[in-house]
């Protein structure tokens, strides 16, 4: 069951904001690549983003990960 409590605003639109543009990149991808592998990948990128990596380095140790188009 899921909790019921509230949160403030600022905090949706900033979560929103800072992962929309990895969504797009996600929907960009799974053009080339699988869906699972992409949701992958973003679902890292994010959970780095969320331990306070920089998105753009969270991006690049994801990328360093792979080897072509699987995770080691």
């Amino acid at each position: 069951m899921y909790c019921s409590y509230t949160t403030p605003h600022h905090i949706k639109q900033e979560t929103l904001s800072q992962i929309g543009p990895w969504v797009q990149y996600g929907l960009n991808e799974a053009q080339k690549t699988s869906v699972p592998h992409v949701m992958m990948e973003t679902a890292a990128i994010a959970y780095l983003m969320g331990k306070g990596y920089d998105p753009r380095v969270a991006h690049q140790m994801v990328e360093s990960w792979e080897i072509n188009e699987m995770f080691y």
